[in-house]
Parts: C-alpha cells; structure tokens; sequence
C-alpha cells in the first residue's frame, strides 16, 4: 500500500525559509506528476505547484519566485522549497501524486506551515 509522508513544517518568521519534503512509501506506479497544494480553515484547497514527468514546472502566481519544487526520482520524493515566506503562506501543505496507471491520485497527510513574528 502506498503512502506519501510528508515533512519539514513548521513555524517560520516572515521572510524566513522552509522545505517541505514527501516521499512514497511502498511501491508506486511510475509517476505522472507531482503536486502541492495548501489549505486554510474555511478555505477550499489551493493548488501551489506542479513537476511533471518531463520535468517542468508549474506555479501557481501568488507563490512565484519564491518556491521551487524538485524531486529525487530514484527516491520517489518531491521537495518544495519555501524562500521569503509570508503571512499569508500559513496554511497546511498537502503532497499529490498522480500517477500513469488508471489516473490514480495519492495524497499525503498534511503539514502544517505557520509563518507568524
């Protein structure tokens, strides 16, 4: 059974930086792309970023310039590099993986990101 834990949250002061981390457990059909997303209580999920199997990338524009999403293939991990974080990146960050086979989405559990002074 496949899993994906995620890692690397945490509270951050404005204009400081954090990396989330997510990795799958267990064996995983080849990937098609990876995702993070974030959600606020009250909020519907945000999509943040995409790397695809072809290696690009995506962002969404409220984050650009300031995240960079990257992976370790041979690890099944995808990273998001968080640089000059503010308020309003407080949310809980959620790893996606879609894969090739039947469209499959997994998703990990959660982490909580909390950038306050």
């Amino acid at each position: 059974q496949v899993q994906l834990v995620e890692s690397g949250g945490g509270l951050v002061q404005p204009g400081g930086s954090l990396r989330l981390s997510c990795a799958a457990s267990g064996t995983i059909s080849p990937i098609n792309y990876m995702e993070w997303y974030r959600q606020t209580p009250g909020e519907q999920r945000e999509w943040v970023a995409q790397l695809t199997s072809r290696n690009r990338v995506y962002y969404a524009d409220s984050i650009k310039g300031r995240f960079t999403i990257s992976a370790d293939d041979a690890k099944n991990t995808v990273y998001l590099q968080m640089n000059d974080l503010k308020l309003e990146d407080t949310a809980v960050y959620y790893c996606k993986f879609r894969v090739f086979r039947g469209n499959r989405d997994y998703w990990g559990q959660g982490i909580q990101v909390t950038v306050s002074s």
